[in-house]
């Protein structure tokens, strides 16, 4: 089957429902053999914040770039299922249809339900929603009301943890966030009707003890804002999303990385993103199939120079020509794949004004 037509036929499926794409996948596995051409242990998770709201070019999309992104996933044989369906099969070891992608959208900001939900329900594409509930409590302009989140979640929508305050959460004490992600549960339950099992770090930060935590209060999976690919070896309370926006949001981009599959770092130090020392030292170990050294390349944000050394270990260690500034700084390492795609591993670190 082509990909085309695998493409139209899980366009398909997702109309008639969850349960029909998860058929659909196993059959089209089942048909190919297993093979790597069309089963995959890996796929793209997207982040959206805010849809056609210009005032926010750093959290939005504008509509010409969405309407675009939708149609390259509808005619280019993508596969886009529910990020729970995908979360199961990697963790229970099931192959995925190659170019898989789950797509979520932080905040739940009212253009998520007037312009986002509408196209997504066209194209037969599933989503989810990380819902703050303090703002949706306390009515603020912009985001979605009780109401709303209601016929989203009557329309099959997944609802995500987000915590309550939206607040920095990494910066407090485990008996403060330990109240707030409750606080948000016991509200999502009672307005909804849901157990969320899906986190996702305010601002895309945590530390080990939030980490900690999220295990603690049996969350599945919780997402940052890091880029890559979530993979069966992926840590699934610290995955990665490739995060859209105005200036991230061309439609080159966003065929690049829908394309992307798992660099197959492991074994990543340091285990706690909140930088001890500035700059810090990143290492980690690759998974075969390894890249050509001379093919590794990585970058990071701040105008810092990544420096990249293969030691006898088999440690790739990266080193960085100067301090980041204060607050959150990006790491991106990338090696060229077969069939013209890009494998990718992206760390975000913090630093604390203090470092």
């Amino acid at each position: 089957m082509s990909a085309g037509a695998i493409g139209n036929a899980f366009a398909a499926a997702r109309r008639a429902g969850r349960a029909a794409c998860a058929a659909l996948a196993v059959a089209i596995t089942l048909a190919a053999g297993g093979g790597a051409a069309i089963a995959a242990e890996s796929a793209v998770i997207l982040m959206y914040h805010r849809f056609g709201e210009d005032r926010y070019p750093s959290t939005n999309v504008t509509i010409a770039q969405f309407e675009a992104q939708i149609d390259h996933l509808v005619d280019g044989g993508y596969s886009v299922l529910p990020v729970p369906d995908i979360l199961a099969a990697l963790g229970e070891g099931r192959p995925l249809p190659d170019r898989t992608v789950g797509i979520t959208v932080d905040d739940a900001t009212r253009s998520t339900f007037e312009v986002a939900w509408p196209r997504l329900a066209e194209a037969g594409f599933p989503f989810s929603v990380f819902v703050s509930t303090d703002p949706v409590d306390e009515g603020h302009a912009g985001i979605m009301s009780w109401d709303e989140l209601r016929r989203l979640v009557a329309a099959g929508v997944t609802i995500g943890n987000h915590s309550a305050a939206h607040r920095y959460m990494w910066q407090g004490d485990d008996d403060a966030n330990r109240a707030d992600l409750l606080r948000a549960r016991r509200r999502l339950a009672e307005e909804l009707g849901v157990d969320a099992a899906l986190f996702a770090y305010p601002f895309g930060e945590w530390n080990a003890a939030l980490r900690a935590l999220a295990a603690e209060l049996g969350f599945t999976a919780a997402f940052g804002q890091h880029s890559g690919v979530v993979a069966a070896h992926s840590d699934m309370l610290t995955l990665p999303r490739f995060a859209l926006n105005e200036n991230y949001g061309a439609i080159d981009r966003f065929r690049l990385i829908v394309d992307t599959l798992p660099l197959g770092a492991r074994s990543v130090t340091p285990d706690d993103p909140i930088m001890t020392e500035n700059p810090p030292t990143v290492s980690f170990t690759i998974e075969p199939p390894l890249p050509r050294r001379e093919a590794l390349a990585c970058y990071a944000s701040g105008g810092v120079a990544a420096t990249l050394a293969h030691e006898e270990d088999g440690r790739v260690r990266i080193r960085f020509d100067r301090p980041f500034p204060p607050g959150r700084a990006r790491l991106n390492c990338t090696a060229p794949a077969e069939a013209g795609r890009w494998r990718w591993f992206g760390l975000q670190l913090v630093a604390p004004r203090d470092s």
